[in-house]
């Protein structure tokens, strides 16, 4: 295996589970995420390998912000034609939706199992798409303004307003859960 391989594999490894759950919480499902996290590293080993390895961390997180705007479009529109054909009354019928969430978790288990860690994740997820990304590339992974304006693909006066009202209603959520 040359030497970049190895270097790509490497470095694929280190961001993993960090892009995983910026998808999951951009998607709010596992299944989902890891698709789009598997579509983004192979873009990034298709079309990049040969790049330098400083470029490859902005460039997966620009495939991986991509491709969670791709996924959000792809749901609208299935939304809208879901709601067109759906039917109501076949909905409340449905035995899949009828069934019981068996990892559905109490009140005393998600104290149990990082009350505040959950409740992060929920607002998090709660946040509008642009303002989530903001928040996850600047706090999560550490980016600076312009990192993230490349990544997000707008001006670093955007990241910043984002990444503000991000903030502020995380800590407007979240204020109980973190004194």
């Amino acid at each position: 295996m040359p030497q970049s391989h190895r270097e790509l594999d490497v470095f694929l490894a280190s961001v993993e589970k960090r892009a995983f759950r910026m998808a999951e919480i951009a998607t709010g499902n596992k299944d989902e995420a890891l698709d789009i996290l598997q579509d983004a590293m192979f873009k990034l080993a298709e079309k990049y390998a040969d790049r330098k390895v400083e470029e490859w961390g902005p460039l997966f997180t620009t495939i991986l912000q991509s491709r969670i705007r791709d996924w959000y479009r792809r749901n609208k529109v299935r939304n809208k034609f879901r709601s067109w054909f759906s039917n109501k009354d076949e909905e409340q019928d449905d035995p899949i939706q009828q069934a019981e969430d068996e990892k559905a978790r109490t009140p005393e288990q998600l104290l149990q199992s990082g009350r505040r860690v959950d409740e992060l994740g929920f607002a998090i997820h709660a946040l509008p798409l642009r303002q989530q990304q903001a928040f996850l590339l600047r706090m999560w992974e550490g980016y600076s303004v312009e990192e993230t304006a490349k990544a997000m693909k707008c001006s670093a006066g955007s990241v910043k307003t984002h990444y503000s009202r991000a903030v502020h209603t995380l800590r407007d959520k979240l204020e109980d859960h973190w004194e």
